[in-house]
């Protein structure tokens, strides 16, 4: 018997106000954002203002991957314009997270797939992402797809000073 392989019918589109309890859930759903997000049925304000400043930029879009109706994946576009490149805009990817039930089955690959052709057609000299040192599969994972860990990103945290 032949095994049967399955083609991911994923859906692409920018997030609605009704989506982002989800997109939390998917955020809060492993061990570093579950010390850093606040998911549940009451979302903090925060989140809501930070949705509305996403969807009123047009440089930034809040995506979501749907797969057979259920949100399966989430990240955030933005288009960085700059000097470099002679002076081409750049696509930053943040935010990244696939729904634990959803690895594995082609849906992050799909999404970063899906980015980079919008970044193309906008006409982006890069597309760039950081990953944390914590999450070695997910380093791996961009790797495998085509990224190169070409930089060191660095962060200084407000909060704690």
């Amino acid at each position: 018997m032949r095994p049967v392989t399955h083609e991911l019918q994923a859906v692409f589109r920018e997030a609605t106000r009704d989506d982002l309890p989800a997109i939390i859930a998917l955020l809060a759903d492993d061990f570093l954002g579950s010390t850093r997000e606040a998911a549940g049925d009451e979302l903090p304000e925060a989140y809501w203002r930070a949705y509305d400043a996403i969807e009123r930029d047009p440089n930034n879009a809040l995506i979501v991957a749907e797969v057979d109706g259920a949100i399966a994946g989430t990240l955030q576009l933005t288009y960085i314009p700059g000097l470099t490149y002679t002076g081409a805009e750049r696509a930053q990817l943040e935010g990244i997270r696939v729904a634990a039930e959803q690895r594995g089955q082609g849906v992050g690959q799909a999404m970063i797939g899906w980015v980079i052709e919008q970044a193309r057609k906008r006409g982006c000299r890069v597309v760039q992402l950081t990953t944390d040192r914590q999450r070695p599969d997910a380093s791996r994972f961009y790797q495998k797809i085509g990224f190169i860990p070409s930089h060191m990103g660095m962060k200084y945290h407000l909060i704690d000073h």
